[in-house]
């Protein structure tokens, strides 16, 4: 079915309320070729003929003689505009030249890396190496192949995760293959940013400094869905200055973007009806209609629910043909998902963003975003997994009732401008920085010099180690404390926390883990947690041994945490004065307390009551930006006769909800405190804080935009249709205070004054 004649039928359905509110139409392009003025290796030149590849598109050929002079390029392009191509052509170029070259793949999925490792045999093997020349090396890979790949293999595909724990420690065993390494390839490289970013950026250096070790000197190579900073990324991620090409010459066929908002259900309130609901209810009129179809769901849980939800809509046949897909699962139970997927056996897919990069599983007619992935470059590479085969294609997004995705809703103009967001990284957060000296020290003890670049980027991080005895010196060495074992194994370059077990309670098995940092609010007792359309019960959880035994249970309800935050300054590091108004930017201590959680019904999204919770606090240092209100503002406040207490409350709700829209971050790597009194500055102040331990960037964005982010914000609490403040302006899910106060009318008012306040583009 054709998208145009889907939406047709959608709007022309009895139960249709105008949840349509723009479709925009992308014409189809044609392509642009050009060729490398580098002159191939013969047998490549046969290969690509061979595979009906004659020609390159226009910034493929660039990238391929910018890789072939030794330049470090990143290629910053839309999905499906033939970035592997790129790094493809110029690696196995060099190795059909260099019978010595070897090198690295680096993807952030497993799923991606089995999926290039299909595409790169097809495309190489026999003619130019052979197949078990080309491995994957990741946590799934047989311990009896160890040590053939090691021996053998040249192109290695990999994940930074890997890397990080089982090449560069046993960097001995590599030797032969680091000492020929000509080029790395950071796939998907814009994936590569906060808390993760952070840790690879920090390998990516200790992967060069024993490139130095055994005298390779590689070229490296990143590929990123479009950003606003493709190349300042792709430079802080490796330590090399790099190369940019942008564009998009290969061909797309005709898309159909749809924004679809879901209808109002109470319109004092603000209330939609749930968008998990009508992801499913799209899900199942597209695969009821033959439509392959991929939906994204912004979480593990929401996943699956909207599988659950579909399942149960759909006839038994047809509901055989849908499967969830996320993180956590097996690697047998992933495998066989994508297979299925790949064959055709499988017509619908709910998965999250694991299914975002450049995984081939076919032609999709149909993309579904249930709710907006919290970034433009995200939701264009969701986007963008449809109408790959050239044919018109669908993609629709279904809002939220949160601020950001309500703002899309009303502003579709500033979506589909594509003003895409920077990327933030923080390699110098002492949190990520110093677990990493110590596994540097463990490789290869660090010479004087190295701990001066080191000073460079976090001053006193060496002297830290030393002092806390993890590092020790040794005629003008360093070398770790050898009570640290591995220090590698001690490192989650996920997280910045351990990950928790999850357990089934009956039969004793593990099913799945999740990241430490969201345990207390996903896996606290009495917590519902789905697991591949399964509902579980949170029995127990056991901090000291990080095991969260669930129990098997049916119910019609899940939960959601409520977490109290407190925060102190403790230095101010940058200030500046915007208008009336002073904004500083520094260090805080936050200390966060999950207290209860809430029980909501399935579907209706009906509250069922709160249970409180016994549960430790967490205290962690991070960045954060914060400004002054003034006593004019208050007075503003007051002449509306508004709570001030109210007014600021949900300014700060809405402030967190709108800065994703400038910086390349989740809604959930953000927190927020406000508070009427401050006991330093002795006004009322709001703070916004990088919700990870030592920050990475997203305080020191917010405080550069913060006019921007008052005047947008401004723009979303009075557009919003609602009479008392909603979930799609100043409400949030996580406030720890039950969302009271709120008052939506001095929150205008406040947010009026500041924007009017601040100085002008």
């Amino acid at each position: 079915m054709l998208p145009s004649a889907f939406l047709h039928q959608l709007m022309s359905d009895p139960d249709y309320a105008g949840e349509l509110v723009h479709v925009e139409r992308i014409s189809a392009s044609e392509p642009v070729h050009d060729m490398p003025t580098h002159e191939l290796a013969p047998a490549l030149t046969a290969r690509l003929r061979a595979v009906n590849i004659n020609k390159l598109y226009r910034h493929q050929a660039r990238a391929v003689d910018l890789l072939l002079d030794g330049a470090h390029v990143v290629v910053n392009s839309p999905s499906a505009s033939g970035k592997s191509l790129c790094y493809q052509v110029a690696t196995l170029h060099e190795l059909v030249r260099n019978k010595a070259a070897t090198v690295l793949y680096l993807f952030p999925t497993k799923a991606l890396a089995q999926d290039q490792l299909r595409s790169l045999r097809g495309l190489a093997s026999p003619r130019l190496i052979s197949s078990s020349s080309i491995e994957t090396f990741d946590g799934d890979t047989l311990v009896d192949s160890r040590a053939r790949i090691r021996k053998r293999a040249r192109i290695v595909l990999t994940n930074p995760d890997m890397l990080h724990l089982g090449i560069l420690p046993n960097h001995s065993m590599w030797s032969r293959y680091l000492h020929g390494l000509k080029y790395v390839v950071l796939d998907e490289a814009h994936v590569y940013r906060g808390i993760l970013g952070s840790h690879v950026a920090n390998i990516i250096r200790r992967l060069r400094r024993l490139c130095i070790l055994y005298g390779a000197s590689p070229v490296f190579v990143c590929c990123s869905a479009t950003i606003a900073n493709a190349q300042e990324h792709a430079e802080r991620l490796c330590g090399v200055r790099f190369e940019l090409v942008e564009g998009s010459d290969g061909p797309h066929g005709e898309k159909y973007f749809a924004l679809w908002n879901p209808a109002m259900v109470d319109r004092r309130r603000g209330t939609r009806r749930s968008h998990n609901s009508d992801a499913s209810s799209l899900l199942c009129r597209l695969v009821s209609h033959g439509v392959r179809s991929l939906v994204f769901a912004r979480t593990r849980r929401l996943a699956e629910l909207i599988y659950v939800y579909a399942r149960q809509r759909l006839p038994e046949e047809l509901a055989s043909r849908i499967s969830p897909y996320r993180a956590g699962y097996l690697a047998e139970d992933r495998r066989d998902i994508e297979r299925r997927f790949t064959s055709g056996e499988l017509e619908g897919l709910v998965a999250t963003s694991a299914m975002e990069l450049g995984v081939d599983v076919g032609d999709l007619d149909a993309t579904v975003l249930a709710g907006y992935p919290g970034n433009m470059a995200s939701a264009w590479q969701q986007a963008g997994r449809s109408g790959r085969g050239g044919n018109p294609s669908l993609s629709v997004l279904v809002a939220q009732d949160n601020p950001l995705d309500q703002y899309l809703m009303r502003n579709p103009a500033f979506f589909f401008a594509r003003r895409f967001e920077q990327a933030l990284i923080n390699p110098g957060n002492p949190y990520v920085l110093e677990p990493h000296i110590l596994c540097a020290a463990w490789e290869k003890p660090l010479m004087q010099q190295e701990v001066e670049a080191l000073s460079e980027l976090a001053p006193g991080a060496v002297d830290r180690l030393v002092a806390q005895g993890l590092l020790r010196e040794r005629r003008g060495r360093f070398y770790p404390d050898a009570s640290l074992g591995y220090p590698a194994q001690r490192v989650n370059i996920r997280s910045t926390a351990s990950p928790y077990q999850v357990m089934d309670l009956s039969r004793g098995v593990l099913l799945e883990t999740v990241d430490g940092a969201v345990a207390m609010s996903q896996l606290h007792p009495g917590a519902v947690y789905l697991h591949q359309g399964d509902s579980y019960v949170v029995r127990e959880l056991d901090i000291g041994a990080k095991i969260a035994w669930v129990e098997r249970r049916d119910v019609d309800y899940y939960t959601v945490a409520r977490e109290l935050n407190d925060i102190r300054v403790t230095s101010v590091e940058n200030e500046k004065r915007c208008g009336a108004v002073m904004v500083r930017e520094g260090i805080v201590q936050v200390t966060t307390h999950v207290v209860a959680f809430r029980k909501r019904r399935q579907y209706t999204e009906e509250s069922l009551g709160e249970e409180p919770l016994d549960l430790p606090e967490t205290t962690f240092a991070t960045k954060a930006f914060w400004f002054d209100v003034p006593a004019a503002a208050v007075d503003r406040v007051a002449s509306r006769r508004a709570r001030f207490d109210g007014s600021l409350h949900a300014c700060e709700h809405a402030s967190i909800s709108v800065l994703p829209l400038f910086a390349l971050c989740d809604r959930n790597d953000i927190g927020g405190v406000s508070t009427l009194h401050d006991a330093v500055a002795g006004v009322p102040q709001v703070y916004v804080y990088d919700a990870y331990p030592g920050g990475v960037g997203i305080a020191e964005m917010g405080f550069k935009m913060v006019e921007y982010l008052w005047r947008a914000t401004h723009a979303l609490v009075r557009e919003c249709p609602c009479l008392d403040g909603c979930p799609s302006c100043i409400q949030s899910p996580k406030c720890g205070n039950n969302n009271d106060p709120l008052d939506k009318e001095g929150a205008i008012a406040l947010l009026e004054w500041l924007a009017a306040a601040a100085p002008g583009d």
